[in-house]
């Protein structure tokens, strides 16, 4: 089962993904795609390590994270925290946007169809201004088809503002339709 939680910066996300997998009464592994490129970041890794419950596995994965997602305990929950630094380290590799959205399609795909849980946070980075320049454009218009992909996957989707959550998409009651 795939859920997915898109918003903004500090919107609330990972700690309701953390929540999400904490409930989820199976093993977690998390997996994370930012590097720690600078201080600033490394803070932020720092904090994000810090909120996680120490019996939970952790692997940091920027680029291959398909792979990753494979090796995890077929019936555990994954929380991938996140599509939004996942696209842009990929961007940065040089990885065309076929190439990343071929990619986001067979990551989505694979966390649609794992036994356990799959958290899937990202940004929502489309609401705001266009951007000024040509990378900042392909990589909000980049981002917001991958978000596409994983929510159109996901057995549940939800937009978090300020710690609340509004539901794009749940799965019906009872269960999937047979």
């Amino acid at each position: 089962m795939l859920t997915v939680l898109l918003g903004g910066a500090r919107s609330g996300k990972s700690a309701l993904a953390v929540r999400l997998a904490s409930e989820a009464g199976t093993p977690v592994t998390f997996l994370a795609t930012a590097e720690a490129l600078d201080g600033e970041m490394a803070a932020r890794i720092a904090t994000h390590r810090a909120s996680r419950p120490p019996t939970w596995s952790t692997v940091e994965e920027p680029l291959h994270v398909e792979a990753a997602l494979s090796g995890a305990p077929a019936a555990s929950t994954v929380v991938l925290d996140c599509l939004t630094m996942w696209v842009a380290n990929l961007l940065g590799a040089g990885a065309s946007d076929d190439d990343i959205l071929t990619s986001a399609a067979a990551l989505s795909d694979l966390a649609a169809h794992r036994a356990g849980l799959v958290v899937a946070v990202s940004n929502e980075v489309g609401s705001g201004i266009v951007p000024a320049s040509a990378i900042s454009r392909q990589y909000r218009d980049l981002l917001g088809q991958v978000n596409t992909l994983f929510a159109l996957r996901a057995t549940e989707a939800f937009l978090v503002v300020a710690g609340c959550l509004l539901a794009l998409k749940r799965l019906p009651v009872g269960g999937p339709a047979a």
